[in-house]
């Protein structure tokens, strides 16, 4: 795991200085602590920060093939690279270290960007070819590694993180406010977009390819297809099979020169992808949890234990305070390089802050809900969408009927819900994603100045287009292909790779493994999800290896009770930040259903998603807006919760 960076400018005359590169790096320093370096090349530069995880010795990048002609800056992991450089070998290549990166290396000079296909791991990656003229950049399948890009007329530079691209001089800092609109819908970014006008992210599965004269251009060479189901004879079959695949996955994502260690949350995935490791090595092994006291607090901890005594770990636990919390949201939000609702990335910063002191790699069970089904809305909407089919025509009235009695018996799931019955599905997972406070859909609207820039802009219709990509596939995979499009990669994995990286962590994510996520869009429906019934596949793989407690606890996975927090002792702290003079939301959003909102959330504590949306929302643009980029992360709030 490292940070790359680079710079290719279209004309010949223009070299790229050294000290470009070397900005860009500097100010995310904190994801290759062992070492840095820069390679140039007239026209063009590659930049790398290393931190060391196979072949300590000679592993460094840049890295070159054998006569200098193509060079390569990486960030990731591929875990088959041995099979690929036996491979290579018998071709005739020759290798000077045991790194994984040489293997791309010399697999591009072989294929071109199609090399990218047979790599299986996570990776962001950009090749120059001096033969060629050329800088290839790609991205892992499911977007695990990021990789942003800013390209004009001029240059087209990248970077692992947004924030080195701003520390480039010709970079604009414009606020894209389609970005917000998208945001405030989704509570992330989906797809390329990102806070400023001209950067973008390259998009899971995707190469981009530019040219020395600066033409430019993108292409996908994967994408999760969900085709007609495998035969099996029945779910235990399939369960067999799966669990072999993890089992060689596991081991495979454990391959490193360093100390490898294991979150675990007490929940199913965490619990399974650690009883598959053990069962692979015989090396001391260490987990990391996090937890939290006070009553009516969901506390992960006894469940974490349990795991780590029955398979004897070295067992270390975190905990945060609420004022720990607020303290840490400007640096989470300065190293998330884009404002995203995921709380639980805090309780994930405190672990890896504990983990760093013993190991290098960490591996978690993130991935299982989106591949086989496990959120509780898949079963709902299943439910939703029979009373659809069913009620037909009537599905309105329907609808009417339970918001109606959702009010008068104070459930408001089941008033949501029968929002939800009328609309066509595409608009229902809209909805589904967005805020209840959108734009008609409730008393929350944008103020009138900021709303005429949105241009009468369509935050949904990426939601529509995907749908309309699987739109012959039962509803479930539908679905599960939306979510594996836009809120893992720009929301989990957003979380996943920035906060572990800014303790100098590796996180591996074994269930995201793209042969694992092709084997589960291969299974019928009803082996994920029957009736009330979540992972019934995985659950029934994992039945030999866990606890029947933990197959049978309702998911969880680090809950921070924020919401309780920001309605008690966080409240006025948040609500100054807010509603303070110079707020930025305070500037896009009519103030009177702003304070309508943190007064209702104050009563009533059920808004806090919206509310921490708000807050992400401000303290990203007091980070990169107001107060500029600069190499030095914030270390505090400035605001007292006491």
């Amino acid at each position: 795991m490292c940070g790359i960076a680079g710079k290719l400018h279209f004309d010949l005359c223009r070299p790229v200085e050294r000290g470009e590169i070397e900005r860009m790096l500097a100010v995310m320093r904190y994801r290759g602590p062992d070492g840095s370096a820069v390679h140039l090349d007239g026209q063009t530069g590659l930049g790398h920060l290393r931190l060391s995880i196979i072949d300590l010795a000679a592993g460094s990048q840049p890295m070159a093939n054998e006569d200098e002609t193509v060079w390569i800056t990486f960030n990731g992991e591929i875990y088959n690279f041995q099979e690929l450089r036996t491979g290579l070998l018998a071709r005739g290549h020759r290798f000077r270290t045991q790194s994984d990166t040489e293997v791309i290396v010399h697999l591009y000079e072989e294929q071109g960007r199609e090399c990218v296909k047979h790599l299986r791991g996570m990776f962001a990656f950009a090749i120059w070819d001096g033969r060629l003229r050329r800088l290839v950049l790609a991205r892992d399948r499911v977007g695990i590694k990021p990789l942003y890009y800013f390209a004009n007329t001029s240059q087209l530079a990248f970077a692992s993180e947004l924030k080195a691209l701003l520390m480039l001089p010709d970079v604009p800092r414009d606020l894209d406010a389609a970005a917000v609109d998208s945001f405030w819908c989704f509570n992330y970014l989906p797809g390329e977009l990102t806070m400023f006008k001209g950067i973008r992210k390259l998009l899971p599965g995707h190469w981009l390819e530019a040219s020395a004269d600066g033409h430019w251009t993108t292409g996908q060479y994967w994408d999760l297809k969900f085709a007609e189901p495998r035969p099996f004879r029945n779910l235990q079959d399939a369960a067999d099979e799966l669990s072999n695949l993890l089992r060689e996955t596991i081991r495979l994502h454990m391959i490193a020169d360093v100390p490898v260690g294991f979150l675990v949350s007490g929940g199913m995935d965490s619990s399974a992808v650690l009883s598959y490791a053990t069962e692979e090595t015989n090396k001391p092994i260490s987990t990391f949890t996090v937890g939290f006291d006070g009553q009516g607090v969901v506390d992960e901890r006894p469940y974490a234990r349990l795991m780590a005594l029955k398979h004897g770990s070295r067992h270390f636990e975190a905990s945060f305070t609420a004022e720990d919390f607020w303290n840490y949201l400007p640096r989470l939000f300065w190293h998330l390089d884009e404002p995203v609702c995921e709380p639980p990335a805090v309780a994930l910063h405190f672990i890896s802050e504990v983990a760093k002191e013993q190991v290098k790699v960490l591996l978690s069970g993130e991935g299982g809900d989106e591949a086989f089904g496990g959120y509780p809305n898949y079963p709902n909407q299943l439910a939703l969408d029979l009373l659809r089919r069913t009620w037909g025509p009537l599905r309105r009235v329907a609808g009417n009927s339970a918001v109606a009695l959702g009010r008068v018996l104070g459930r408001r799931r089941l008033a949501e819900y029968g929002r939800m019955l009328p609309l066509e599905l595409a608009d229902y997972y809209w909805s589904r994603v967005g805020s209840p406070f959108m734009r008609d859909n409730g008393p929350f609207a944008y103020a009138h100045s900021f709303k005429n820039r949105l241009n009468d802009h369509d935050p949904g219709g990426i939601v529509r287009g995907l749908f309309e990509q699987v739109a012959h596939r039962p509803l479930l995979d539908q679905m599960l292909y939306l979510d594996t499009k836009t809120w893992l990669p720009d929301d989990l994995l957003v979380k996943a790779d920035k906060v572990t990286m800014a303790s100098s962590l590796e996180l591996r994510v074994p269930l995201l493994d793209h042969v694992v996520l092709e084997f589960a869009a291969s299974l019928p429906t009803d082996f994920k999800v029957k009736g009330r019934e979540t992972k019934r596949v995985l659950k029934a793989a994992f039945a030999r290896v866990l606890p029947s407690e933990i197959v049978r606890r309702k998911k969880a996975g680090f809950p921070v009770p924020y919401g309780r927090w920001l309605a008690g002792k966080l409240w006025s702290p948040a609500r100054d930040l807010l509603l303070g003079s110079g707020s930025f939301v305070s500037q896009i959003f009519e103030r009177v259903a702003l304070e309508d909102l943190v007064e209702q959330h104050r009563q009533t504590g059920v808004f806090q998603r919206q509310i921490f949306s708000l807050l992400a929302l401000e303290l990203w643009h007091r980070r990169f807006l107001r107060e500029g980029t600069t190499t030095k992360t914030s270390s505090g709030s400035g605001y007292s919760a006491s």
